[in-house]
């Protein structure tokens, strides 16, 4: 489960201009602005160097206030029909349409799905957690030629999607994989070059790491920097075997966003069936009200399954718990999280 803005002149206007620079951000840190995303150029030119960008021209916008609402909903025996009939059942059960549908995308895995394509014709948005290979290999232009096919898919959508690649990838056990912070980021960065090449405006890239990298202070590593990532999120699960509250989880995490003028997604959260229905439902109360007050969290999407092998203290599902279908239901019927989707 579950690196940033990293420049005297001899006169005041300089300083004027500079501290007037400084005020925009800080006074309106969620506004967007047009992609610096390069059109299409021939196959097997450099990659360009993306300069920057607060959410690229077409993709999903942060809502001007409250948070986008949404859920990985993981069937019991996955296929394509029954990721759609999973997703069905718990809106049917909320009363509502998720605003955001998570799904997984394996690195060389065929896109889009029918599900994905389901999802989108019902309104909602998708975050894309699209698996990685070997960060060294990516960055070497290796797999550009895939990179681009991925590129053309997204693209060819022709709808605001959120793109995270290679989430969470400052768990140990990535290691092999990932390499070190600094591989890491040439990847991003690389992957991020190419789908500027062909012209991708529609995903906003979303960088995710865990949030108890934040508490034990290695995911900062891996950020790729502000120019790089339009919304910083983080996956966050109370310890294997804990009984930690949502806003213990992510109290590292939202302090080291607070200095970023990026909007926050918790792009993965759940309490695990171990807790109890009563437990759980009050940890899910909790977590709503430490979402509300924090509004750089933009939004909040749930991890409705239990992975195979985990056992109860490492599974989330909310089917068959009332008390905690009952609390998460109460969440979603908030206006606060059914905000218009700023496009």
């Amino acid at each position: 489960m579950t690196g940033r803005l990293r420049l005297l002149l001899a006169g005041l206007a300089a300083v004027a201009v500079l501290a007037a620079v400084v005020a925009v951000v800080v006074t309106d840190p969620f506004s967007s602005s047009p992609s610096s995303v390069s059109g299409p150029v021939p196959a097997g030119s450099p990659a360009p160097q993306v300069s920057s960008t607060v959410n690229p021209a077409l993709a999903p916008a942060p809502p001007a206030s409250g948070a986008y609402f949404g859920a990985w909903v993981g069937p019991d025996v996955f296929t394509q029909a029954n990721e759609v009939s999973a997703v069905d059942s718990l809106q049917n059960q909320l009363g509502r349409k998720l605003a955001i549908v998570h799904t997984y995308l394996k690195w060389q895995a065929p896109f889009p799905t029918r599900s994905a394509l389901t999802f989108l014709s019902q309104g909602s948005m998708l975050l894309i957690s699209w698996a990685g290979t070997d960060t060294s290999q990516v960055a070497s232009g290796a797999d550009d030629s895939w990179i681009r096919t991925r590129a053309r898919q997204i693209k060819a959508l022709g709808k605001p999607v959120f793109l995270e690649w290679r989430w969470e990838m400052d768990r140990p056990n990535l290691r092999s994989q990932v390499h070190s912070g600094a591989e890491y980021v040439a990847a991003w960065d690389h992957i991020r070059a190419v789908f500027a090449q062909v012209g991708v405006a529609n995903a906003a890239w979303v960088w995710c790491p865990t949030a108890t990298g934040f508490s034990d202070g290695q995911a900062a590593a891996f950020y790729p920097g502000n120019s790089e990532v339009d919304w910083i999120c983080a996956d966050a699960y109370p310890a294997y075997g804990s009984t930690a509250s949502f806003g213990s989880t992510v109290t590292a995490f939202l302090g080291w966003a607070s200095r970023y003028a990026k909007p926050v997604m918790i792009g993965e959260f759940g309490v695990p069936v171990s807790d109890g229905a009563s437990q759980r439902a009050q940890w899910l109360r909790a977590a709503g009200r430490v979402v509300q007050g924090d509004r750089q969290i933009k939004a909040l999407l749930y991890f409705d399954a239990n992975p195979a092998g985990q056992g109860p203290q490492g599974s989330y599902s909310l089917a068959g718990d009332a008390a905690a279908l009952s609390a998460f239901r109460a969440i979603a019927a908030q206006p606060y999280f059914n905000p218009a989707v700023t496009r």
